[in-house]
């Protein structure tokens, strides 16, 4: 069952291994409990069949028997223990005691007492036999003498022990159950004044949280929390900029658009209207085409949607791109060519992909003069995917590359019409889809860009 309050977890984590620890020693406390009372219980044995058998002696060739109350009395411990007790000649003969008590299998040879367990008249006996020689005797005779207790002291001894260690224990576990509370309450208080600390942040305040006063296994927590609220700050940057260049990126084509048909309003020739109608009808495209590459922009983030998991042929992807785009070469006289070395197919989001080679093939025939050569080259193997445009435009300088992923940016003194995000387009679906992309100089002067992707 799935705990949600963190003390409730590490309580159980601390105190269920512990109980069970507690368990252990309880059982062998009574192992222990009870091999203690074995003990005892054999060693007064021990002492009763010898005080007996030292007291049995043979004189004037009468053997005389007589059980001293020493070795009964020593089993008198209060619990109402029975005893039981016979004397024997080595040939079997009844010499005093109860004549039915069980002996031991086989019967003892040496002067050492030997221990077993049996049942009498209904009761339950630790026993102890014992072969003795027989005092005064001449010719060695020996004599056996058992004596059995029955268990009531034994059990009492058992409990008594063991009750003991059990109450230490459950005490140590109740006790190690308090200062767990304690220390959890303790310990978890820095958890709890982090917590605060980020509460009252405001909500635009992305500031580091301090570090130096929680211990050192939270500041991880804290690290990770600090590098997360840097991210966030530096996403929402990133957004407030895309703003404010979308916003300026559009009011510009928007106002030429409203002076091109207000123009148009208030002319009486005909062919100013026409030439007003027909930057107007210019200015609607680019504000389309810059509406599109924003939508494409969002949809490449990541996160802003589902990704596909496809297989996506590069060669036929970037003969579709060439083919709409065609006409555009035709208009600006460029020889619009694409190289198919070998398969390529990589897996992604085949729509968007072939956004990214739309754009890095409108860059490069919007850069490239008139009478310039654009070129595709697709090759590929089984561990990567390559897809190459190269142009003879003016390409871009090395100090400069770097920055012109970023969104709105352009190359100072770069003529065209672009919007400054095609780029930034092309690393996002790159970037998603787990490859490189790589700036470079074609060999006929101008820029050469390489997608390497993961092969399929």
């Amino acid at each position: 069952m799935r705990i949600d309050s963190l003390r409730l977890q590490l309580l159980r984590w601390l105190l269920l291994p512990l109980a069970g620890l507690v368990a252990v020693n309880v059982f062998t406390s009574w192992r222990q409990a009870s091999a203690t009372a074995d003990l005892v219980t054999d060693r007064t044995l021990d002492a009763s069949v010898r005080a007996i058998a030292e007291d049995v002696r043979i004189d004037r060739g009468v053997i005389d028997a007589i059980v001293p109350p020493v070795a009964l009395e020593m089993f008198d411990t209060g619990h109402r223990d029975r005893v039981f007790y016979r004397v024997d000649t080595a040939a079997g003969r009844l010499l005093t005691g109860y004549p039915d008590l069980p002996l031991p299998e086989p019967p003892p040879k040496a002067s050492a007492p030997v221990h077993f367990t049996g049942s009498y008249r209904g009761n339950d006996l630790r026993l102890a036999a014992l072969s003795y020689p027989l005092v005064g005797a001449t010719d060695g005779e020996r004599v056996t003498v058992v004596v059995g207790v029955t268990l009531a002291g034994h059990a009492a001894m058992v409990r008594e022990l063991w009750v003991g260690g059990f109450g230490q224990q459950l005490i140590l576990l109740v006790a190690a159950g308090v200062l767990v509370i304690i220390g959890l309450g303790r310990g978890l208080a820095p958890l709890m004044r982090l917590r605060e600390a980020v509460m009252e942040k405001g909500r635009d305040d992305l500031s580091p949280l301090p570090d130096h006063a929680v211990q050192s296994e939270l500041r991880p927590l804290v690290a990770a929390l600090n590098t997360y609220m840097g991210r966030v700050a530096g996403q929402m940057a990133a957004q407030r900029r895309f703003v404010a260049n979308a916003a300026h990126q559009l009011r510009t084509p928007l106002a030429l658009l409203s002076t091109q048909v207000a123009f148009a309003r208030r002319t009486g020739e005909a062919g100013e209207r026409a030439e007003a109608l027909a930057g107007a009808e210019e200015s609607t495209r680019r504000l389309a085409r810059l509406a599109s590459q924003l939508l494409t922009l969002s949809r490449a983030e990541p996160g802003s949607r589902r990704p596909r998991d496809e297989d996506i042929d590069l060669a036929q992807s970037a003969r579709q791109v060439l083919e709409g785009l065609a006409h555009l070469a035709v208009e600006r006289d460029i020889d619009l060519g694409l190289d198919v070395n070998a398969p390529a197919v990589t897996r992604g989001d085949g729509a968007m992909m072939r956004e990214a080679v739309v754009n890095l093939v409108e860059n490069a025939l919007r850069y490239t003069p008139k009478g310039g050569t654009v070129t595709v080259t697709v090759d590929g193997t089984a561990e990567e995917a390559v897809l190459m445009v190269e142009d003879s435009g003016p390409g871009i300088p090395l100090d400069e590359r770097d920055k012109v992923f970023e969104r709105f940016y352009r190359v100072p003194g770069t003529p065209g019409e672009g919007s400054g995000i095609g780029l930034s387009i092309v690393r996002e679906v790159v970037d998603g889809a787990g490859g490189t992309l790589v700036l470079g100089t074609a060999a006929a002067g101008g820029l050469r860009v390489e997608m390497r992707l993961p092969g399929a």
